[in-house]
């Protein structure tokens, strides 16, 4: 059961999340034109590296809020920082040990898509 009250907050993540996958998509496609088909997988492989863990923690972050919820919410934090620290190390084990990356690209967007979350004020009104 989520709380009505942390809807808005939730929202305004999501759009963060949304706004972090248009700059992986938009650097994996600038890359892509640049330096060739593989150096695009590699650009958009590091977008989802950064993306998917963070999208796991907004889903766990934002379920509860209130003065009420206290232990819900420290434990849906943790839970959530937790499976995003796992899934960031699985996701980086799993593509660079399956797959042939170009190393720069891959983690030039993986830091890119990472610092866009800093700039999300400027973006957002919430």
């Amino acid at each position: 059961m989520t709380n009505r009250l942390a809807k808005p907050y939730r929202l305004a993540a999501f759009k963060l999340i949304c706004l972090q996958g248009i700059v992986a998509i938009i650097a994996a496609v600038i890359v892509f034109v640049g330096w060739g088909v593989n150096a695009g997988q590699s650009a958009l492989a590091g977008g989802a590296v950064a993306l998917l863990p963070n999208f796991v923690f907004v889903v766990y972050a934002f379920r509860y809020m209130g003065a009420s919820r206290t232990n819900q919410v420290y434990a849906s934090l943790k839970r959530g920082n937790g499976l995003k620290f796992m899934l960031t190390i699985v996701l980086f084990a799993l593509i660079l040990k399956s797959y042939t990356v170009v190393l720069l690209p891959f983690f030039c967007v993986y830091v890119l898509v990472l610092f866009s979350g800093l700039f999300a004020p400027v973006f957002f009104n919430h």
